[in-house]
């Protein structure tokens, strides 16, 4: 109730924090806030990891985006709860958010990519944050992303090339400008590389996390957990 006693205003608990992106927001689209929607060409992913997961990875098709989206993990810090260096899950950072069963929400986005005619965005799982032998970020993240974000644009637009991987499309090796960046090459290749070790012991933790949700798992995900262990297989036979 404001001053005035014929007043009344009502208002959101996060309103305070809401603003009408039309009006604030100058770069967006006339239809923006279309109740019909708008195109999305790209969505991404990403968790804060140290090791495995490397700079930029592109999903092979909608399953595999769907996939990497419900892996997404992040290391603990000194600010959250747990040992530091556990991995904690928060597939697609929708964790905290989700009010029903997570693994029927994954149902939703498999379900989504099986609408005929739908032209699906592609998806990517970046991580900013991959360490060094001497424990130091490799990649000098914050404007520095967009980096990442002009090989997604193109990739979008047709006009940059990948390498098809055990886990996925990656950048080539000029795919990413590194130029003016004070970083090693020892650690540019490193975050462009396919951790094969590293991902075939990540499968165990993956398959343990998918157990908890029983039968509401998606076979899809299943699928894809078999689909990637069988490439990463083939990868390491291929090297031995």
């Amino acid at each position: 109730m404001t001053g005035h006693q014929n007043q009344t205003h009502l208002h959101h608990i996060q309103m305070p924090d809401s603003l009408r992106a039309q009006v604030n927001v100058l770069s967006l689209l006339m239809n923006g806030e279309d109740p019909k929607g708008v195109p999305i060409s790209a969505i991404l992913f990403g968790g804060r990891r140290a090791s495995v997961v490397p700079l930029a990875t592109e999903a092979l098709d909608w399953n595999h985006g769907t996939f990497l989206g419900t892996i997404i993990a992040s290391e603990m810090t000194a600010a959250a709860f747990g040992a530091i260096g556990q991995l904690r899950r928060d597939p697609m950072a929708m964790l905290p958010f989700c009010g029903y069963n997570m693994a029927d929400y994954w149902g939703h986005w498999l379900d989504m990519g099986k609408t005929d005619g739908a032209k699906m965005p592609k998806v990517y799982y970046v991580n900013w944050f991959r360490k060094n032998e001497a424990g130091k970020f490799m990649w000098p993240g914050f404007g520095e992303n967009s980096r990442v974000l002009k090989w997604v644009f193109e990739r979008c637009a047709g006009s940059a090339d990948a390498v098809e991987t055990a886990i996925g499309n990656m950048p080539t090796l000029d795919g990413i400008d590194f130029s003016g960046l004070d970083m090693p090459d020892e650690d540019i290749a490193n975050l462009m590389r396919v951790d094969t070790e590293g991902w075939l012991s990540e499968l165990q933790g993956i398959e343990e996390y998918y157990n908890t949700f029983g039968n509401h798992l998606p076979t899809e995900l299943r699928a894809q957990v078999q689909a990637l262990r069988d490439r990463l297989e083939s990868t390491q036979q291929a090297v031995a």
